[in-house]
């Protein structure tokens, strides 16, 4: 078996590795790099299949939905197949309409918790992961006699923590090569351990009881973990859960019945005057009615303020300030610190100041931290760790003794290791 990775090998995000095995091939993710500023076709990496057909290129493996994973897919040609979960498949769905650079992906093959398939000569064995996606993979791929385990994105401090640690109880053997991201390393020493959501959560419960008027909880609707734990804390400090359609199709696509949605008691539905546009202009009708049990409107947001934790975004700004719902309001933060210095975060930091909103980070990583990097390497033992998913692969020697560094492009023949 052949491996490359084409971009990864030195920087977190834009992800994709492609393995070779009796003539055919196979991506492992295909990921919008995260410091690009529009997705474009000329970041296609170069690999033969993706915009012509090519029978030996059999399709892309997504471990998971997130844009530094798969956004390059809205690039390739629609025919060829895309394996992944089916709650991520759903996931995308329910967020095309929203997003600018919408990806639904064709059909593949459905991937399934420790449910084996084959897949051309490759025979690959999912493994759901604790991460801040829902519905995240590891995969082991085995071909011509050899294995290779590719992490994607995982940590170990979630709401389902017990995966790293049925994992770490029940390890794949005879790894030849660990594909591990290392998101985390850099951020601490080798003995760094990381908050988990259910501490966060009990920081939230103390803040938001504090808080006068409005909680504005600046968080993706995709972070499912981090979800749950907003609305858990809303519900302990005395508050009703506010989200807008967008996060409630969202919540919907998940089909889990102890994630929030929008029909229960302790969660509300407010609707942006942005999104109200979008409804009308895409005539999405349909999927507003279908969540609008809970509605409040914006004659209601200021009365609400108090007693109200909203899931906030740059699209409520106006609707807030334009419902007078900001006396008392404090911002919190519930994204990585690094954004807030990037153009996005720098004007939220502007508005809040401007309105004299304090602002406020609760947050935990969505990745695991340096400790439980090193515990998942030596729990696995390959014979080598291949680096991806980290500005400073370098520091992987601090976390395994037997580790290959490669650079983006450069195949690695898996023979030469045995």
């Amino acid at each position: 078996m052949r491996l490359c990775i084409h971009r990864g090998a030195h920087q977190i995000g834009g992800s994709c590795v492609e393995l070779e095995a009796s003539g055919h091939r196979l991506l492992l993710d295909l990921g919008l790099p995260l410091d690009t500023e529009e997705n474009t076709p000329a970041l296609l990496p170069n690999v033969k299949g993706l915009l012509e057909p090519d029978p030996s290129l059999l399709g892309v493996l997504v471990s998971h939905p997130h844009m530094d994973h798969y956004g390059l897919l809205a690039h390739i040609r629609p025919e060829l197949p895309v394996a992944m979960g089916a709650a991520s498949r759903r996931i995308l769905e329910a967020a095309a309409p929203w997003m600018r650079d919408a990806v639904v992906p064709a059909q593949g093959p459905v991937v399934e918790d420790q449910k084996s398939f084959a897949w051309g000569p490759f025979q690959i064995t999912p493994y759901l992961m604790d991460h801040s996606a829902f519905d995240a993979y590891g995969f082991l791929i085995e071909a011509d006699g050899q294995r290779v385990f590719y992490s994607g994105d995982f940590r170990a401090h979630g709401r389902t923590a017990w995966r790293f640690d049925r994992l770490m109880k029940h390890p794949p053997k005879d790894i030849d090569v660990l594909l591990m991201e290392g998101t985390s390393l850099g951020r601490g020493g080798l003995e760094t351990k990381f908050q988990t959501e259910q501490e966060l959560e009990e920081e939230m419960v103390k803040a938001f009881k504090e808080t006068e008027g409005f909680a504005l909880v600046s968080a993706s609707a995709q972070n499912i973990d981090r979800i749950v734990t907003l609305f858990r804390a809303a519900k302990r400090s005395g508050r009703v859960f506010l989200i807008d359609l967008y996060t409630a199709s969202i919540l919907e696509a998940t089909r889990h019945a102890s994630i929030p949605k929008s029909d229960w008691d302790e969660v509300g539905l407010f609707v942006p005057l942005k999104q109200k546009n979008q409804i009308i202009r895409k005539k999405m009708f349909n999927t507003l009615e279908r969540h609008k049990k809970n509605r409040i409107f914006p004659e209601s947001l200021a009365d609400f303020a108090s007693k109200g934790v909203l899931l906030f975004r740059s699209i409520h700004q106006s609707d807030l300030e334009n419902a007078h719902a900001l006396q008392g309001a404090k911002l919190f933060y519930s994204l990585w610190e690094g954004y807030l210095e990037q153009n996005s975060g720098l004007e939220l930091k502007a508005w809040a100041e401007t309105h004299r909103i304090p602002l406020r980070l609760l947050h935990t990583s969505g990745h695991a931290s340096p400790s439980d990097l090193k515990r998942f390497a030596e729990a696995l033992a390959p014979r080598t760790l291949v680096p991806i998913h980290s500005n400073d692969p370098s520091r992987y020697s601090g976390i395994y003794s037997n580790t290959t560094l490669l650079e983006d492009g450069r195949t690695l023949i898996l023979e030469t290791i045995l």
